[in-house]
């Protein structure tokens, strides 16, 4: 498994280079574009033409869209929404390659459960590091591991997954509110009456 990280280590680099990942959404959407209308790839296209349509629209409702403004947020919301479907797409085959890793490995198929457990262990022990570098000499290593590494319910140490991302959207929210109060009361921005203004209009339509 090492070898070919390795190998793939230059080509991963490339991929995760932000030039890189805009010139391929940019490619995707020409491609798109170029398709027929009648086939799946035009139909991809429509819809997401659609989609950036009502985005631009929606903006349009919050402040004064112009030719100029308009075409840049056209041009930014089809990279965003290329961008973001790929990388949904990517996590799709993320988890079904990890899964069949895991599969192999569990089954032994060609023989791959042990440079999987190797490697897997390897990464292990390099996180576990930390952990252990803190333990003081009074605590048993064992309990140590129970408490904070693998407790004994085999329940994960941290929140639900949902639970985490309510309390980061809880943080933002209030933290945008604190930002808004402030600019309100220290400023000449009324930016409260105009986050309650354009919240109006979300909602409405108006």
């Amino acid at each position: 498994m090492t070898p070919i990280k390795l190998l793939l280590a230059p080509i991963r680099r490339i991929v995760s280079f932000p030039l890189f990942q805009l010139a391929v959404a940019v490619a995707v959407i020409l491609w798109l574009q170029a398709a027929p209308d009648n086939s799946a790839l035009g139909q991809i296209y429509n819809g997401l033409d659609r989609l950036v349509d009502f985005s631009v629209q929606r903006c349009a409702a919050l402040f004064d869209v112009r030719s100029f403004t308009k075409s840049w947020l056209t041009t930014c919301f089809w990279i965003a929404y290329v961008y973001l479907a790929g990388l949904l797409i990517l996590y799709v085959l993320k988890v079904i390659v990890l899964g069949l890793v895991d599969f192999a490995a569990r089954h032994n198929f060609l023989y791959l459960r042990h440079a999987v457990a190797r490697e897997r262990g390897i990464e292990a022990y390099w996180a576990w590091l930390p952990l252990e570098s803190i333990r003081p000499a009074s605590i048993p290593q064992e309990r140590w591991e129970e408490t904070y590494a693998w407790p004994p319910d085999n329940k994960p140490p941290y929140p639900p997954r949902i639970y985490q991302f309510m309390r980061a959207v809880a943080i933002y929210v209030v933290a945008v509110a604190i930002i808004a109060v402030l600019l309100q009361e220290l400023t000449p921005f009324a930016a409260v009456n105009w986050l309650g203004a354009m919240a109006k209009k979300l909602v409405t339509g108006g």
